[in-house]
């Protein structure tokens, strides 16, 4: 499965972003019943930020972005989306979207082992 993310750019401090991550390939969907964004700022290691699972009904948040981010899905076009409002500097990074079929270790939702497909990433970058 490919995914391919799309949003970022530059903006200011209190400002909003939209990322966008589509998955595709001939097990896309199967392959994408999670959904993730993880973040690595520079310098520093990538880092969670959120995951969703296919009906939407469960979503995790990191808690440094938890009441300002919402991430959401459109199963019937494979993509999965991250509102990112009241952004602050250190919001700062390349954000990549990740995918996986099942997850069976609940700790594993929080860490980059636990999702075997990644996007190319897209930066973020939010100036003080």
């Amino acid at each position: 499965v490919q995914l391919q993310a799309s949003g970022g750019g530059l903006v200011q401090a209190g400002g909003s972003l939209r990322l966008s991550c589509t998955a595709s390939g001939r097990t896309s969907s199967s392959s994408s019943n999670l959904m993730a964004w993880f973040r690595q700022p520079p310098g520093k290691e990538r880092e969670f930020v959120s995951t969703i699972t296919r009906s939407g009904a469960t979503t995790l948040y990191s808690d440094s972005v938890k009441g300002r981010f919402t991430i959401s899905r459109d199963n019937a076009k494979n993509t999965v989306y991250l509102q990112m409002n009241s952004l602050k500097p250190e919001d700062t990074a390349v954000y990549y979207c990740a995918a996986a079929s099942v997850i069976f270790q609940t700790d594993n939702l929080r860490e980059t082992r636990g999702y075997p497909y990644w996007g190319q990433g897209t930066q973020v970058t939010v100036s003080s």
